[in-house]
């Protein structure tokens, strides 16, 4: 069965990866986009699955010290534009969203993409766009709560909350580019806590949707992440 193709309209697709963070969860030293997962780097794992749509380009917002990005054989070189990040996750996106402003109509669709999320699967990907496109809205990918969650103080349970409506947000996460960069632009103003595109939009009273993903795009924070991308990979194959 042939890959199910996206029908792209006049309005062009392009990507975000903010890569210029630190990562100190991961290591004090060693940036985790950068690990190898049989000799090929997490973020060429993750590019690779983002062109697997039909991007215009895409974005990776690095830091002023990264001597490696520009050095990676990525998958669709001639799409790749740089852009220097920012102090948070929030500044490297709005640096590139201001990026692609120059070169990219308002009216177009941007995905945001954790670099370290190598193991999204083209068929979510898919999804998620034509989603956007049908209903021409904003959303998330996003795995419905499954556990039972504790609220708790001092390691001491106070309740039991209830899983229902909760939703675990991963990336990408989509909008139109005017939109967005208003959204996280207005939000910094307002000194408001980003912790994703979508709290950003949120605040702004754009409606934002969610899509439903897979729980193996995982996002690699700690060592032992990599172990298991590695098997995840491996297993969508």
């Amino acid at each position: 069965m042939k890959p199910r193709q996206i029908q792209m309209s006049q309005t062009k697709l392009w990507a975000v990866i903010p890569a210029a963070g630190s990562g100190s969860r991961f290591s004090k030293t060693q940036l985790k986009q950068y690990q190898t997962i049989q000799d090929k780097t997490v973020l060429e794992y993750t590019i690779e699955r983002l062109n697997t749509l039909p991007l215009a380009g895409y974005v990776l917002a690095i830091g002023e010290q990264d001597n490696i990005a520009k050095t990676l054989p990525f998958i669709a070189s001639e799409k790749v534009h740089f852009c220097l990040g920012g102090a948070e996750r929030v500044h490297s996106v709005l640096n590139a969203l201001h990026y692609l402003t120059t070169i990219a109509s308002d009216e177009d669709y941007i995905l945001v993409h954790d670099a370290a999320r190598p193991c999204v699967s083209a068929e979510n990907l898919k999804d998620l766009v034509e989603y956007c496109m049908l209903r021409d809205t904003s959303a998330i990918l996003a795995i419905p709560v499954r556990d039972t969650l504790k609220f708790a103080s001092d390691q001491h349970i106070q309740k039991t909350v209830s899983r229902d409506y909760l939703w675990q947000a991963q990336t990408p996460q989509i909008a139109k580019l005017g939109t967005l960069r208003h959204a996280i632009e207005n939000a910094l103003a307002d000194q408001i806590n980003i912790t994703d595109e979508a709290s950003a939009l949120e605040y702004a009273g754009v409606s934002v949707d969610v899509v439903q993903g897979r729980s193996d795009n995982i996002k690699i924070t700690y060592p032992d992440d990599l172990e298991l991308a590695r098997l995840i990979l491996v297993s969508q194959q």
